[in-house]
């Protein structure tokens, strides 16, 4: 559930479960970082570091998959339902982040 903190910052309550997978994530994207970093420092091939960073790339996007997916199905639709049309705005806004 999507709420307005004093600090005029929405939040968006998850389940347990949802906050584990996606940190999970965040996790194996931090790791992949960090490996990356290593062959650079490491002076390894350029297209070996490549490899690496599309890989690193390919798990943001699925990271950001699995959120939009989320905020959809919960924070859009509960936001459509209450007649705040302006979430579909802000969503388009968002694609086109994503999209660049």
């Amino acid at each position: 559930m999507m709420e307005k903190s004093c600090c005029c910052h929405k939040t968006t309550e998850r389940t347990e479960d949802e906050r584990k997978r996606l940190i999970h994530r965040l996790n194996r994207i931090e790791g992949q970082i960090r490996g990356i970093r290593g062959m650079v420092e490491k002076n390894i091939y350029c297209t070996d570091i490549l490899t690496q960073s599309a890989a690193a790339t390919a798990a943001v996007n699925a990271f950001n998959k699995e959120l939009l997916a989320s905020h959809i199905r919960r924070c859009v639709v509960r936001d459509i339902r209450a007649g705040k049309d302006e979430v579909i705005d802000e969503l388009v806004a968002t694609l086109q982040k994503l999209m660049k």
